[in-house]
Parts: C-alpha cells; sequence; structure tokens
C-alpha cells in the first residue's frame, strides 16, 4: 500500500501542450526546455507550479517581466523543464526560453524583449580556479615573515 502512494507523489503533472511553441534557454550551466501556448497564465518548472519551485522574490519577478513587458501576464501557459546550475541561472535560462518562445509566436514582440537584452544568451561562465591560487584570481594572503 505505501508503494502505490509513493508512485503518485512521484507522478509529474501531465499537461496538454501539443499546439505549443518549444525553444531552449541557457545561462551559466543551467539548460531549460521551455514550451509554451496559449493559456490562463500558469507556469510549471519540473512538474511545480513556479511559485513552488523557486523560493525567492526575485526569481518569480524574474520569470514573469517577458509576459508584463508585452502585456499579457495571463495569456500563454508555460511548462519547463530546467536541470543544473543553481536557482539563479536557471531562472534566467527560463527567461531566455521564454523569450526565444515568445517571438516564435508573434515577432513583434521581438523588438520589445529584445530591448530588454531577453533574447541574447547571458554568455557570463565562472572562472576556472587556476593552481597556486586560493580561487580564480584570489590569491593566498602574502606574509613577510
Amino acid at each position: 500500500m505505501e508503494n502505490v502512494q509513493n508512485n503518485t507523489k512521484l507522478s509529474k503533472i501531465n499537461l496538454d501542450f501539443k499546439d505549443s511553441k518549444y525553444a531552449t534557454g541557457r545561462r551559466k550551466t543551467s539548460i531549460a526546455k521551455v514550451w509554451l501556448k496559449k493559456g490562463s497564465g500558469k507556469i510549471y518548472v519540473n512538474g511545480k507550479l513556479f511559485n513552488e519551485y523557486f523560493a525567492s522574490d526575485n526569481h518569480k519577478m524574474l520569470i514573469t517581466r517577458p509576459f508584463e513587458l508585452i502585456n499579457q501576464a495571463t495569456e500563454y501557459d508555460v511548462r519547463c523543464s530546467v536541470k543544473g546550475g543553481g536557482p539563479t541561472g536557471q531562472a534566467g535560462a527560463m527567461v531566455h526560453g521564454i523569450s526565444k518562445a515568445l517571438i516564435m509566436f508573434d515577432d513583434k514582440f521581438k523588438s520589445t524583449l529584445k530591448i530588454e537584452k531577453f533574447t541574447t544568451r547571458d554568455s557570463r561562465e565562472v572562472e576556472r580556479k587556476k593552481p597556486g591560487r586560493k580561487k580564480a584570481r584570489r590569491s593566498f594572503q602574502f606574509s613577510k615573515r
């Protein structure tokens, strides 16, 4: 009986996204696969509502920003699969993917989203640690004696 309950908890929400647009967004080491379709404004991330998935209000605000820019906050449903990186990178990857999918729906959104730089992949990555140093650039404290 316990196995039956565990299986129902693990099953993801099945959403009908047959007539949707697909785009991939990237940021740092995160990759977001985004499906966008006309709907009521629900955003699902890895099977959960984005309010439950992201704890920070800044991340929630960042994800809804592309819809607010085009004045259609509740016109589209989003299903997103995100992996890699942390919450900030994942939120940024989602914004990139959502923006690309919105442009597929209508080209008139492109100029508005391009001004805010949502269509461009943010290429900044973490710099690797160098040998003989504490971090990428931070050196060990110099001691004269």
